[in-house]
């Protein structure tokens, strides 16, 4: 499978899933471990915009930073997926690859673009039928953007994308 390159200061909507099908999170606190992952290891070179994180795979949406090396922004991505791989392999007593593949990413090119995929990601749960309402899920970032709660996602940016929190929450709903 061919990649995408990741670049600076590009959108990208980074997935993927576990080995088999495996679950990826066994645990509440396996969510939890992996969102400070991200704030550990990607924040510093990207902005998130979006996530999901559902029993067997997980979804991101970022813009990475300007001027930093594409090597370096790739290689923040395998220290996380590595670090979070081998916490769940000593864990939970296996071993092997934990990931599917190498993580996929899609270059996002326009700004509708942008819309459709944090819909996206923020539905998934409702798609998959892990939940009735996607606005109940835990492990999504839906609920931070109505939050006026601290966040690390960039609320502001994404919020006026949509006009605003209303309407935010409007074509969320519309299918």
């Amino acid at each position: 499978m061919k990649y995408e390159p990741l670049k600076s200061d590009t959108y990208f909507h980074i997935y993927n899933r576990g080995n088999n099908k495996e679950n990826l999170f066994k645990e509440n606190r396996n969510y939890e471990y992996f969102l400070r992952l991200i704030e550990k290891y990607i924040l510093d070179v990207c902005e998130v915009y979006a996530y999901c994180l559902l029993k067997n795979h997980f979804h991101l949406v970022v813009k990475t930073h300007e001027n930093i090396e594409d090597k370096v922004i790739s290689q923040k991505f395998s220290n996380m997926f590595n670090t979070y791989a081998k916490a769940i392999n000593k864990a939970y007593g296996r071993s092997g690859s934990l990931f599917k593949d190498r993580f996929s990413r899609k270059k996002i090119e326009n700004e509708k673009y942008l819309k459709q995929v944090i819909i996206y990601v923020h539905t998934n749960p409702q798609h998959h039928k892990m939940i009735s309402d996607f606005r109940d899920y835990p492990y999504s970032s839906y609920q931070s953007f109505l939050s006026s709660k601290n966040t690390q996602l960039n609320r502001e940016y994404v919020l006026s994308l949509f006009d605003g929190k209303s309407n935010f929450e409007y074509v969320h709903t519309q299918k």
